[in-house]
């Protein structure tokens, strides 16, 4: 059976998991604001270039209305955590009563801000690490193939299907938190240092001083993971982020790719997150503080 699914978010993930589903038949709506991305998305569907070059487009529904959408069944939060507040709202309208929300975002606190709308029954967490590049209202370019982890909810089956037909590399697991401060440890260390200096993931291992300061970044966090009572997906946070680098070493962060593009960044819920968390724990964190503030004044 082809799901109906609601994307919330026009932006580079969005766009990306957008085509795939509606690339095996699933009927495929997007919710959003940005008014550039609905018109393209609406006149030319979810446009994406694969890894050998080639550009596909898919059909979708884009609009800004919640009741064009209302009863989805599925929906999956992909906007910046910035956005997840306005995103609960728009939910509570078009989210059917059984419905699910999924959240695939990056930083902390996007699953507790749906909660609060929507109920603790009514949303999921997950985490991806595939790449996407936004070259434009609804193109996409796939960054780098990732993989998609689910934590475990009976009710996501239906979801979880489509995602694995949509050639995702999906897995579901007992605790997603786990992974999130994992993602989060990496996000910390990259990608305000790649906003900051304007360059891809891959130069920040070329500098030592950029190194060690991506090491640091990342430990900090690490230890206010461990004061969360968080047991990392990795034993080595530093090793875990330059390898991670490297692999993406030709990529643009998602920060770099905002902070470039005029657009707010997510380092409220990434380095200031781990500030804040660590001030409850008494943990100093003057890397991540550093680049909270630097990155806001940007």
């Amino acid at each position: 059976m082809k799901e109906d699914i609601l994307l919330v978010g026009t932006g580079a993930l969005a766009t990306l998991f957008a085509a795939r589903l509606s690339a095996v038949g699933h009927s495929v709506s997007m919710l959003g604001t940005w008014r550039d991305g609905l018109k393209s998305l609406r006149q030319n569907g979810a446009r994406i270039v694969e890894s050998d070059g080639t550009e596909r487009a898919f059909p979708v529904l884009a609009t800004d209305d919640p009741n064009e959408v209302r009863g989805a069944k599925y929906a999956l939060v992909l906007v910046k955590s910035w956005q997840t507040e306005r995103a609960a709202g728009q939910l509570r309208d078009a989210l059917a009563e059984d419905g699910l929300a999924l959240t695939l975002q990056n930083g902390l606190g996007n699953r507790e801000t749906l909660m609060r709308d929507l109920g603790p029954d009514r949303v999921s967490l997950g985490v991806t690490t595939t790449g996407a590049t936004l070259l434009g209202p609804g193109l996409v370019k796939v960054g780098g193939e990732g993989i998609l982890s689910l934590e475990q909810n009976q009710a996501l089956g239906p979801l979880e299907a489509a995602l694995r037909a949509s050639n995702f590399n999906l897995q579901v697991v007992d605790d997603a938190q786990s992974l999130i401060w994992g993602k989060l440890v990496i996000n910390a260390a990259i990608n305000p240092l790649t906003a900051l200096l304007q360059v891809t993931n891959g130069e920040l291992l070329s500098q030592p001083n950029v190194r060690k300061m991506m090491g640091a970044l990342a430990s900090e966090t690490a230890e206010v993971a461990e004061a969360e009572h968080v047991h990392l997906p990795f034993s080595n946070p530093v090793s875990a982020a330059e390898d991670v680098a490297r692999k993406t070493a030709r990529n643009y962060s998602s920060m770099f790719q905002d902070v470039r593009r005029g657009a707010r960044t997510e380092i409220d819920a990434i380095c200031g997150a781990v500030t804040k968390y660590g001030e409850m724990h008494g943990i100093r964190t003057p890397y991540n503080r550093a680049c909270w503030q630097l990155v806001g004044a940007m």
